[in-house]
């Protein structure tokens, strides 16, 4: 288990921040949990999440990943980007309520320029889901983010 709550190792607040907790965290993997609530952002009438939802948890678990790292380092948790995915495998429509999911994320590549390669999995009762998302963590946020002036 996590040393750090997840709202502290995310970039998000609130409704935005989909998973639970940190289950485990090395030097190039973690996994992450959550369980199935209904009255979400991204719920469904049944209160079950649709799959495509499993991309943003994969995403909250590398951003978890990232927090975790620089917590460790004494640094703080900055800013990163989802800039795609591969191959997004799901064997169900939906998540339903109730269901405890577990993700876990392999890096598989990261450069000195801050992009990064994600193998992640997502688990539950008779539920897998897989791909490999592409990141990418800027070196200095903040001057990335601001609007050049003409």
């Amino acid at each position: 288990m996590s040393l750090w709550p997840i709202a502290e190792l995310v970039p998000h607040a609130g409704d935005m921040i989909l998973i639970d907790e940190v289950v485990s965290f090395g030097d190039e993997d973690i996994e992450t949990r959550l369980t199935v609530r209904p009255g979400g952002l991204f719920n469904q009438a049944d209160g079950s999440l649709p799959a495509w939802v499993g991309i943003e948890l994969m995403a909250q678990s590398v951003a978890a990943y990232a927090g975790c790292q620089a917590r460790q380092a004494g640094l703080p948790v900055e800013l990163g980007f989802l800039l795609g995915t591969r191959k997004f495998e799901c064997n169900v429509e939906r998540f339903p309520v109730g269901a405890e999911l577990r993700i876990k994320a392999l890096r598989s590549l990261q450069d000195d320029n801050g992009m990064g390669v994600f193998e992640c999995h997502l688990d539950g009762p008779d539920i897998h889901a897989e791909a490999r998302l592409n990141v990418f963590r800027p070196p200095e946020v903040a001057s990335y983010l601001q609007e050049q002036s003409q």
